[in-house]
């Protein structure tokens, strides 16, 4: 599921992931780590909130941006 975000969204979703993702180190996640480094899926869309654990532990702690984001997709 892609919850769809606002153009001017994507630089604020960037910088929250950056600061505030426990998943997300020097721009790879961690959760895809299989050995080999894996960019974060989040830094590189720029339409949508694709990241579950963004979404749902990440985002939430902006709450602006998360009321935004949420009332947009619905």
């Amino acid at each position: 599921m892609i919850v769809s975000i606002k153009p001017e969204q994507v630089k604020q979703v960037n910088a929250l992931v950056r600061s505030s993702c426990a998943n997300c180190r020097d721009e790879c996640c961690l959760l895809l780590d299989d050995g080999d480094s894996h960019p974060c899926i989040q830094l590189l869309s720029v339409s949508g909130i694709c990241c579950r654990y963004f979404l749902t532990a990440v985002l939430p702690a902006d709450e602006k941006l998360y009321s935004e984001i949420i009332q947009n997709d619905q």
